[in-house]
């Protein structure tokens, strides 16, 4: 078809959005020609949710559910899923933890029973419990062996003291030998609680009827929620420092920033929209000047990480271990050029066009849509899916130069030289 003749692509429909008699949150978006339904089950129960003596519980429990629950037995909920076609995944974050299952439409009923059996009534046997923390100290043990990985939790730990972001969601070790069966028990019982959970559904949802199957339903049979204090705000603190470590093939800076929490979403495409401009392509102006014309680095990169007390920004430039303080003056001296003349409309339309692609992209498969509305409506953000998309176009270089740049100033984010022993 001619590009004159195309016709762009229809907006999706807008989220059905409910609650069940206890207050679970229901979210579902009909996609009728998708091939697959995606049901995902957020819980706010990630690792900022524990206590100093429960590290590493929540993602040790992501681990447990798969080892069964009332109805299942280990490893029959993979082998059911996989009869019927689809496939399942997990993952804790600092803030929540979900669980999803893409599956052939026709499937996605015992689909959904098999899933939230699975999560909300695991059984948390003691044999497996011993078994399965040995697959996580292990998993704990691999990642204080990757040199890489120890630099950047050095840098989280440095630069949110005293916050959950900057403790390992691995947990320590001295904690994950400490847990039972039944402090991860009291953790899933008060975390997994009606008002605490959402489940989101999209693909073709038309035979589903999901608000009426989860009626009566392991979600619905919840109890609400008790009284737990919110997450604490995060306060970056500025700084520097060097960390030798043996086996760091190569150097690395690593620089973090804070911005404002994920509930500012107008502010979260404001900052996706600013880390393009500087670090997405060969001309983005990090890539441009570090990488293509002075050759100072292998690789640099530059991720917003939207997170709920408050949104990272951090920054990775892999160099030779002598060029590493030149790197971190030119890093500087680019993040100071920003600040003063705005950025041009040019390099701006760039970006906006980089981070809108990506955004419609995602908005092509079943799996991103219900994981978007699904934390949506888990942190009660209800904007329309073509919201970002209108919020991006409203960030011009003045408001960027006023609202967002400064908060990228060097002098406000922690520094690390990681270098090789």
């Amino acid at each position: 078809m001619p590009a004159s003749d195309a016709q762009p692509p229809q907006p999706l429909p807008e989220p059905r959005r409910s609650q069940l008699a206890n207050g679970a949150g229901i979210v579902e978006i009909d996609l009728p020609e998708a091939p697959v339904v995606c049901l995902d089950l957020w819980c706010r129960a990630g690792s900022a949710w524990e206590s100093a003596e429960q590290s590493g519980i929540a993602h040790f429990l992501e681990h447990m559910v798969f080892k069964g629950s009332e109805q299942l037995a280990a490893g029959e909920f993979d082998l059911k899923v996989e009869a019927l076609g689809g496939n399942s995944n997990a993952a804790t974050g600092f803030d929540d933890v979900h669980y999803h299952v893409l599956m052939p439409p026709e499937a996605a009923p015992e689909a959904l029973d098999l899933l939230l059996d699975l999560v909300l009534k695991p059984r948390l046997e003691h044999d497996d419990f011993n078994l399965e923390r040995q697959v996580v100290l292990e998993e704990l043990a691999q990642s204080e062996d990757q040199p890489e990985e120890v630099a950047f939790q050095e840098l989280l730990r440095l630069a949110c003291p005293d916050h959950a972001y900057g403790k390992p969601i691995l947990g320590r070790r001295e904690a994950l030998e400490a847990h039972t069966p039944a402090s991860m028990a009291d953790f899933h019982q008060r975390h997994y609680r009606a008002e605490r959970c959402c489940l989101a559904a999209a693909g073709p949802l038309a035979d589903l009827n999901l608000v009426s199957r989860l009626a009566a339903s392991p979600l619905a049979e919840l109890p609400r929620a008790e009284a737990i204090p919110p997450l604490q705000p995060l306060q970056l603190q500025p700084g520097r420092t060097r960390l030798e470590l043996p086996r760091l093939e190569a150097a690395r800076l690593l620089m973090a920033w804070q911005l404002p929490g994920a509930a500012d979403q107008d502010t979260v495409m404001g900052g996706d929209l600013l880390t393009t401009l500087l670090a997405e392509g060969r001309r983005s102006r990090l890539v441009e000047q570090l990488r293509e014309r002075l050759r100072l680095v292998e690789s640099i990169d530059l991720d917003l990480n939207v997170l709920e007390s408050g949104c990272l920004v951090l920054l990775e430039a892999v160099c030779e271990a002598e060029r590493i303080d030149q790197v971190e003056q030119e890093v500087r001296r680019v993040l100071l050029e920003l600040q003063e003349p705005l950025p041009s409309e040019a390099e701006l339309e760039r970006a906006r066009r980089l981070v809108g692609n990506g955004y419609r992209f995602s908005l092509e498969v079943a799996g991103s849509v219900a994981a978007m509305v699904g934390n949506s409506q888990l942190w009660g953000r209800h904007h329309s899916l073509q919201q970002p998309l209108t919020w991006l176009q409203h960030w011009d270089p003045g408001r960027l130069s006023r609202e967002l740049i400064p908060l990228l100033h060097p002098d406000r984010a922690f520094s690390l030289q990681a270098v090789p022993a």
